[in-house]
């Protein structure tokens, strides 16, 4: 794709804007960034600045090439007004892979997405990739495709709205993990939300391999698909939660060999063992490169085992389907805490969960009374105000064996500044407890 001329117009300023502006400038192209913001700072001096943009000011904006940001909305009026006068519109994920010649894989689902790209980067580099984690990760692939040198593989989290933008986006190995509805806010249906992630198959040949979750019932692709399962135990890969197992062959103990924990985290290693066994890697060097290997931060961390009873911080579930996920993951009976603002949701939902996976419920918070009225329906359900005495309650309710669950559905802003910041307090809490 040859730029050397040609006017690109960026729209979004955040770290993609940036490393998009940055790698259109190397190509030699005439660069202009939008965005709505007053001030635009951090990008190199050649790029022309437009602040203040507007879907007024997009109809006047003519350009050979449109990048969008993924935290832009490509369905509402700005991109509407900046695309009608673009040669072309594409995401900053499309218009890096065009320069990108290294391994792909590519990771979506609604969740797991971060943990499985830690995983299958630890995998490539274990395996002889000089790989790095990108994407939705953190890390735009533009601003690996600026390196030097340029890493030979990527672990590249797609979420729905940079997949929205691909045109020939091409991953090697595709991985789905799972769907369920999210993202409401931007999308008109589920369906559409669906449509968006479902591109990540868009581009893959016979040639390709799609790594999917079994069960998950998606239309025909043409990449050939390995299957994965904490359920189907006639997927290619099946797991216990414990046990993984390729073809009924056990090839790793994951609460031996990691600290990772419960259905959904042995499902994003299996994912990603499969995936980086179809570029070539070995299992043995798959095994061998989660030895030790901790989820990130927050989600479903193991943070210590203490007189027979794990405790496990998901602070991040600040949502009713992040909470069911966690819940229906585990594979010890669970003394759930949650709790934290009110925000006029509808528990009622997770109540069968409740009554499968858990002995009791601690909640806390805004919300504390809302939810102990909808869970006491299912387990015995205790009260309190602080993050702390739900931990001192916890503790005396759960026997021996069990798992304490902070997964607490809800955002955290009655308490805390944000779900790390709680999750942060709960860590420091339970490695106090003597």
């Amino acid at each position: 794709m040859t730029l050397a001329g040609k006017n690109v117009v960026i729209l979004g300023a955040g770290r993609s804007g940036r490393a998009a502006a940055a790698l259109a400038l190397r190509e030699g192209a005439e660069v202009h960034v939008h965005d709505a913001a007053f001030v635009i700072e951090g990008m190199p001096v050649e790029v022309h600045l437009h602040p203040g943009a507007s879907v007024e000011k997009g109809k006047e904006i003519k350009s050979d090439l449109l990048v969008i940001s993924p935290g832009i909305d490509t369905f509402g009026p700005m991109v509407e007004a900046y695309s009608a006068n673009a040669g072309e519109m594409i995401g900053e994920t499309e218009f890096a892979s065009r320069y990108y010649t290294g391994r792909i894989v590519g990771i979506t689902g609604t969740n797991g997405k971060t943990t499985t790209t830690e995983l299958v980067e630890r995998i490539l580099r274990a395996g002889g990739y000089d790989a790095a984690p990108c994407g939705n990760y953190g890390t735009p692939l533009s601003e690996i495709v600026l390196r030097d040198p340029v890493p030979n593989a990527v672990s590249l989290e797609l979420s729905s709205f940079q997949l929205e933008t691909i045109r020939g986006f091409r991953p090697d190995v595709s991985i789905w993990l799972n769907f369920a509805p999210d993202h409401m806010d931007r999308y008109p249906t589920v369906q559409a939300y669906f449509d968006a992630k479902f591109r990540i198959f868009e581009n893959q040949t016979e040639s390709d391999t799609a790594v999917v979750r079994s069960g998950e019932n998606l239309p025909a692709i043409r990449p050939q698909v390995i299957t994965f399962s904490t359920e189907d135990s006639s997927a290619d890969w099946f797991s216990d939660g414990r046990r993984i197992l390729r073809k009924g062959e056990a090839v790793l103990d994951l609460e031996a060999s990691t600290r990772m924990r419960g259905l959904h985290n042995a499902e994003n290693a299996m994912a990603a063992i499969a995936a980086c066994e179809a570029i070539g890697i070995s299992i043995a060097d798959a095994t061998r490169a989660l030895d030790g290997y901790a989820p990130p931060l927050h989600r479903c961390e193991l943070v210590r085992t203490l007189d027979g009873v794990e405790y496990l911080n998901d602070s991040k579930a600040t949502n009713l389907h992040a909470l069911e996920s966690a819940l229906r993951s585990q594979t010890r009976p669970v003394v759930l805490i949650a709790g934290g603002k009110e925000k006029g949701l509808d528990y009622a939902p997770v109540v069968p969960l409740l009554e499968k996976k858990a002995v009791a419920a601690v909640t806390y918070g805004q919300i504390a009374a809302p939810l102990a009225s909808v869970f006491a329906s299912a387990v015995p359900v205790e009260q309190t105000v602080t993050l702390a005495d739900a931990v001192t309650i916890a503790r005396r309710l759960a026997p021996r064996g069990s798992t304490i669950l902070l997964s607490p559905g809800t955002s955290s802003f009655d308490q805390f500044s944000g779900y790390e910041q709680r999750g942060d307090v709960f860590r420091e809490i339970v490695l106090n407890l003597r």
